[in-house]
């Protein structure tokens, strides 16, 4: 119970950094036009150790946004949002790194995604090996 909390905690806190505070004048009128020709792009990855998010503590949590410019708290912010877009916001086909041997060393790290992309609602969690084979296979995406 207490890492669901500290997974929803940051989660939250990342959450409000990306979309800031709600408020009613945030809040767009029925029939509004949109304030972007961008469906918007705005994510929130985090990086943990364990079997799954409910068991995992968080480790590391960062945004992205990804249009109308790569932006965030993401260390290569575009690159990772190139992968993406290449991909068409699929994170089950990033495709591996090639030359890349890792251990067989069972080290479970969990990666997840909650957010919005190119306006449709993301929510994602993977759990790998160890922190080679997230590397290998996740690129720049969860390199943070």
């Amino acid at each position: 119970m207490r890492n669901t909390a500290r997974w929803a905690a940051a989660l939250g806190l990342t959450a409000a950094a990306v979309c800031g505070p709600l408020t009613g004048a945030a809040v767009a009128a029925p029939g509004a036009a949109p304030s972007s020709l961008y469906a918007p792009s705005a994510l929130v990855l985090t990086v943990g150790h364990g079997n799954d998010a409910a068991t995992a503590t968080p480790e590391r949590a960062v945004t992205l946004t990804c249009a109308p410019t790569a932006a965030g708290t993401h260390p290569d912010a575009a690159r990772a949002c190139a992968e993406l877009r290449g991909t068409g916001g699929d994170f089950n086909a990033l495709k591996p790194a090639e030359g890349v041997w890792c251990t067989e060393l069972y080290n479970p790290v969990v990666v997840t995604v909650q957010g919005v992309w190119q306006g449709q609602r993301v929510s994602y969690e993977r759990t790998f090996g160890n922190a080679c084979v997230k590397d290998s296979i996740t690129g720049g995406v969860f390199a943070f």
